[in-house]
């Protein structure tokens, strides 16, 4: 657990994430859950009622909570160490330039933003104002992905051949008691340039690949589907992926597989060893040798990353999930707009990402895009 007591809590505020948004109680229990942040300012929906009835229960006063993020950034300007994004993925690109361009620590959801063009302008952004901007990516704050990392980093697969990476989903099969499809928001229904799945999930994907191998994508090869209840939407994806140092990704994700609440798996093959993880199962690693040998790897361990204190807000045997993984990923952010605040440096950490890394998923996404409108490989931009 972090030592909260000898780190000052920062004062944040939301951006969006109402009570009745898909992630804003996810982030708002996460920030808490080591007394690291205040949340104490807030524009969390356009809808007055649903505005009002956030920040009652998010706690934050009356008159620190804005009809708009406009009045936000423009009365919250000295008070506030950092800005959390929580809009719909296009609507990002507007608030987080604005608030960099008026001197604000910005945290941002994932995606960034939804095509290449608004994330170069970002990154534009960024260099010009020198400013701090953190992209949440929370699967990476699973204890048992960054003992993954260092398995890896130690060699104990040997060469790094392959990955399979899978994020199966069922929402837009899935019906209610009625039979009745269950509609989600109305923009994760559209599809621009990007399409919206690849947002939603092929982001994630590509991060924890580059946060494992820290290798770039080349080329991909790409299919994309419509299966679900939703006609003229993407939501379906199979891709080959090709790394540097001849690393092939295979990857699958999909709203549309019924039986797959978040199926996440990510399993890593070497010349040497293999490892393999599941969300669902979040607390074990499994690894083969070649001599036919396999190890579980928990946080019971002394000798693994997994074991570090800050991830044991209860013993090893107790499992820590999503929101414990977001957590983590918080007390990283937290730890970076300290030295930011302190340096005037934005110098991430190993387990914080920015707009570099958000402006090579796009380059990504955007190749599969390409690829399976054109039906052949297709390099990544550079």
């Amino acid at each position: 657990m972090i030592e909260s007591s000898k780190m000052p809590p920062l004062k944040i505020g939301f951006i969006g994430g109402s009570i009745n948004s898909a992630v804003g109680y996810a982030h708002f229990s996460a920030i808490r859950s080591d007394g690291l942040y205040d949340l104490v300012a807030g524009c969390f929906s356009r809808n007055a009622e649903t505005n009002q009835k956030s920040a009652q229960i998010y706690g934050v006063e009356t008159d620190r909570t804005y009809p708009d993020w406009q009045s936000l950034l423009a009365q919250e300007q000295t008070k506030l160490d950092a800005i959390l994004v929580l809009t719909p993925t296009p609507n990002h690109d507007e608030i987080v330039i604005s608030a960099l361009e008026q001197g604000y620590r910005v945290i941002c959801e994932k995606a960034l933003t939804d095509s290449v063009p608004k994330a170069q302008k970002i990154a534009d952004i960024v260099r010009q104002t020198s400013g701090f901007l953190a992209v949440t990516y929370n699967y990476s704050g699973y204890p048992i992905v960054r003992e993954m990392r260092e398995v890896i980093r130690e060699g104990k697969l040997g060469k790094v051949q392959q990955i399979q990476i899978e994020m199966p989903q069922e929402g837009f099969l899935r019906t209610n008691k009625s039979g009745q499809p269950m509609v989600p928001q109305e923009w994760r229904l559209k599809d621009g340039e990007i399409p919206t799945l690849h947002l939603d999930l092929g982001v994630h994907v590509h991060q924890l690949i580059h946060y494992l191998t820290r290798l770039k994508p080349e080329e991909v090869v790409a299919n994309v589907s419509n299966l679900g209840s939703f006609e003229n939407i993407i939501d379906d994806l199979n891709a080959i992926v090709k790394y540097e140092d001849e690393l092939t990704a295979n990857i699958w994700y999909s709203k549309s597989a019924l039986g797959h609440r978040n199926g996440l798996k990510i399993r890593v093959y070497g010349d040497q060893a293999s490892m393999e993880w599941l969300q669902a199962d979040p607390e074990h690693l499994q690894i083969s040798y070649a001599d036919g040998r396999r190890e579980i790897h928990d946080r019971a361990i002394e000798s693994h990353a997994c074991n570090s204190i800050r991830y044991s807000r209860f013993k090893p045997g107790h499992p820590a999930g999503y929101v414990e993984a977001f957590a983590n990923l918080y007390a990283d952010i937290h730890h970076d707009i300290l030295s930011y605040q302190e340096t005037g440096a934005s110098c991430m950490t190993n387990e914080v990402f920015g707009v570099d890394l958000s402006l090579e998923g796009l380059q990504l996404l955007d190749a599969m895009t390409q690829s399976a409108k054109h039906g052949r490989w297709v390099k990544v931009e550079k």
